[in-house]
């Protein structure tokens, strides 16, 4: 049987991964508190409170990956959830006593260069009289009124360490449309959340621009960028795809009370 060892950088974590972007992005570049480790051809990264959980992120052969999983949660603790492919996560909660699988839903990737050679400079709003542009600290306020207006349960929220930058669309009239946060991205993967157009202004293209700023200045940093969004939201997954992203099933698991405790 193989056996168990740490993974102390990120340059082997890009090699036993194969680059899977769900994994890099775990790992936010090997950030302070993150640890990773390999089993033959399984890899588990544990992140505490990246998107809002301690997330043990997953990869390699079912088998292999539930002994992994049953070694680690007895170093990092029953407060870490497993997340990765839906088909992996459903193999190990059947392995692994008390573990439950607590429900999937879409990661969306975006891989290739942006559309625009310069994708930090400001650019037009749909009706092509207002902008699109990274916003200043003092743009906190109308961002948090915004979301409680147009998506109350985002997770992603102004004042949060995690978030580097807001993006917002504007009418031609100066009204904040809508808005996008760059906000928990890895070296190897950008990530975009928050995006949510005023019900004032939705159906007008303010979302697909503001995302699509915010993807391209991404895309130019990192290489490719991801989300996560829910499979019954099919007004967002539309839009997603047409600004270009590929839809992958994702699930999470963790141990029952019984374990936990």
């Amino acid at each position: 049987m193989p056996s168990t060892r740490e993974v102390t950088s990120a340059d082997e974590l890009r090699r036993c991964s194969d680059g899977d972007s769900v994994v890099l992005w775990a790992a936010q570049g090997m950030a302070p508190g993150v640890r990773a480790w390999r089993r033959g051809d399984a890899v588990a990264v544990a992140a505490p409170f990246v998107a809002c959980r301690n997330r043990l992120a997953v990869r390699g052969p079912a088998d292999q990956v539930a002994a992994l999983v049953t070694e680690v949660l007895g170093i990092v603790g029953p407060t870490y959830r497993l997340f990765g492919d839906d088909s992996l996560v459903t193999a190990v909660a059947e392995r692994v006593p008390d573990l439950s699988h607590y429900g999937s839903w879409g990661w969306m990737e975006l891989n290739g260069p942006p559309r625009q050679a310069s994708a930090d400079h400001a650019g037009q709003s749909p009706d092509g009289r207002g902008d699109v542009r990274w916003l200043g600290q003092s743009w906190e306020g109308p961002v948090a009124e915004l979301l409680d207006v147009a998506y109350p349960g985002s997770w992603v929220r102004p004042g949060m360490s995690a978030v580097r930058r807001w993006a917002g669309a504007f009418t031609a009239d100066g009204d904040l449309a809508a808005v996008c946060a760059d906000a928990w991205a890895a070296p190897e993967v950008g990530y975009v959340g928050g995006v949510a157009a005023h019900p004032r202004w939705r159906g007008r293209g303010y979302a697909r621009a503001v995302l699509r700023f915010a993807v391209d200045a991404l895309l130019a940093e990192h290489g490719r960028v991801a989300l996560m969004v829910d499979s019954e939201n099919s007004a967002a997954v539309t839009l997603y795809e047409r600004c270009g992203f590929r839809w992958r099933t994702v699930a999470a698991a963790g141990l029952t009370a019984r374990r936990a405790a």
